[in-house]
């Protein structure tokens, strides 16, 4: 009897999840979670095409000045975000950066904000899997510089408020009591989300890069939330970010980043 080692067996093959297959994604990889936020991606990029759409997974493929770039969406959570790395990972991708939204937990923040993690608290069960507990989730050094210089670089064109430092990945959107989030607000955490302690540990056990920026759905502490009609604040923090993102990458290419390692 041979057990199956999926961390084998899919190794440069066409991926069961993502549907795609060595060639179809660049190097550096946006993930928002959405299928519809791929598309506003799609829409900076040069060349853009759609190259699979399957369960959570949409994926387009195009350049941003000259160098190739691609989205894949996560879905929500952990589970999903972690398989969508493992396999871009399994045909070539190489930096990942997270674009999500993101709930706020210090009053400072605001609808539409950005924030650039520096770290993650593990609230989840997908990395427990990977490493023990204790073990940090945190984001690459250089392109987490990169994502703060390009955020920096946008300021004078356009006020855009920026905030770097720790958050908080949970598994349960509804098990977030007010007990538990005025917690996190307690500990200093800016902010909590359900991907990005995943996307971190998977991609530093696979000796990969990934960071993210969010843009601020609602204020958790404050009640600024918007759960009915279109969050304006958020559509608009998005593009920031998606902007912030691709900025960063042609900022790692052409600063060499990747040579300082």
């Amino acid at each position: 009897m041979s057990v199956l080692d999926k961390a084998t067996i899919t190794l440069g093959r066409p991926q069961y999840h993502l549907r795609l297959k060595p060639g179809d994604v660049a190097r550096f990889v946006l993930l928002p979670g959405d299928p519809d936020r791929v598309l506003r991606i799609a829409k900076r990029l040069e060349d853009s095409r759609e190259v699979a759409f399957h369960r959570e997974f949409r994926t387009c493929t195009g350049k941003y000045k000259g160098i190739p770039v691609s989205a894949t969406s996560t879905g929500i959570g952990c589970p999903s975000a972690a398989i969508a790395v493992e396999e871009l990972a399994n045909i070539g991708a190489t930096h990942f950066i997270r674009v999500g939204s993101t709930g706020a937990l210090q009053e400072s923040m605001h609808t539409g904000d950005l924030v650039i993690s520096t770290g993650s608290m593990r609230n989840e069960g997908t990395s427990r899997f990977y490493v023990p507990d204790g073990f940090p989730a945190v984001p690459d050094h250089f392109l987490t510089h990169a994502l703060i210089e390009a955020a920096r670089a946008q300021m004078p064109e356009k006020p855009v408020n920026l905030h770097i430092g720790l958050n908080a990945s949970d598994d349960a959107f509804y098990g977030e009591t007010p007990e538990y989030i005025q917690s996190l607000s307690r500990h200093r955490l800016l902010n909590v989300e359900m991907e990005s302690s995943a996307i971190f540990t998977v991609a530093h056990l696979r000796g990969l890069k990934a960071a993210m920026i969010c843009a601020v759905s609602g204020n958790l502490i404050t009640g600024d939330v918007i759960y009915e009609g279109v969050n304006e604040r958020l559509v608009q923090g998005w593009e920031d970010a998606i902007n912030v993102a691709l900025e960063a990458i042609h900022l790692y290419v052409t600063r060499g980043y990747e040579s300082l390692i």
